[in-house]
């Protein structure tokens, strides 16, 4: 398990594992434990149920397949009661349409059964980060370009970017959940969420499209938003190309 993760975010790090299989979720509760995290155990949907009525969860690892239910039904319960929960999901089927109905339901991973602990430590770890990264602060940073949500200003290379309202909106939703797939779906509801008003398909297009044009300048040479074909957004953070 990364130091970093353990210093910084163990504290206060709750999470929550709910898987049938004794022996995996034993020892999945065994090593986030040992690295320092607070950590509930179910085996069951409704076990996993009844400690969500008693707290909240930064984090929960939840198998998809459970004995009383499944996992998808479970995602949506907690998305509802807490948003910013994150959820990485457990399977024993590497399905596309499986990974595309759970990232809907705002999962931020996959873990394919059976798998290595490494493996589950590295995504652990990523996810992690994201979390670190989306509770520090209203801004974004990464050494080219800068954006301030809260002043609505932002620069690339010290030079000043003008975007629009839904553009800043957008941008905000696309750096808080940075290397997650976010289908057009996600993105419309989150917009129309933001102040009530409608944004359709062509508006989203046309809004990425423009934001492109803006920091992926030949001169950068850098990329910041990728398309997943068939799937949505994810933001990359400036990769170069």
């Amino acid at each position: 398990m990364d130091a970093t993760l353990r210093m910084k975010e163990c504290d206060t790090m709750r999470i929550l594992v709910v898987e049938d299989d004794r022996l995996l979720n034993n020892t999945l509760c065994y090593n986030l434990d040992t690295a320092g995290y607070v950590v509930d155990s179910a085996l069951t949907k409704s076990a996993a149920s009844n400690f969500l009525t008693k707290q909240d969860y930064d984090l929960i690892v939840l198998d998809v397949n459970l004995p009383d239910g499944n996992g998808f039904d479970f995602c949506r319960e907690v998305k509802e009661r807490r948003p910013d929960t994150a959820v990485i999901f457990l399977t024993a089927n590497d399905m596309e349409s499986d990974m595309l109905k759970g990232y809907e339901l705002g999962a931020e991973d996959y873990v394919t059964k059976p798998f290595p602990m490494s493996v589950f430590q590295k995504k652990l770890s990523v996810v992690l980060g994201r979390l670190a990264k989306q509770s520090g602060g209203d801004c974004y940073e990464d050494g080219a370009l800068s954006i301030n949500f809260s002043e609505m200003t932002a620069s690339l290379s010290g030079k000043p970017l003008v975007f629009t309202p839904l553009e800043y909106r957008m941008l905000k939703i696309l750096t808080k959940n940075p290397q997650i797939v976010l289908t057009r779906q996600m993105l419309l509801e989150k917009l129309w969420d933001a102040d009530g008003n409608f944004v359709d398909e062509h508006a989203l297009t046309a809004a990425i499209s423009r934001v492109r044009n803006k920091i992926e300048t030949e001169g950068q040479g850098r990329q910041y938003i990728k398309t997943v074909y068939g799937m949505g957004y994810m933001w990359i953070g400036g990769t170069l190309k």
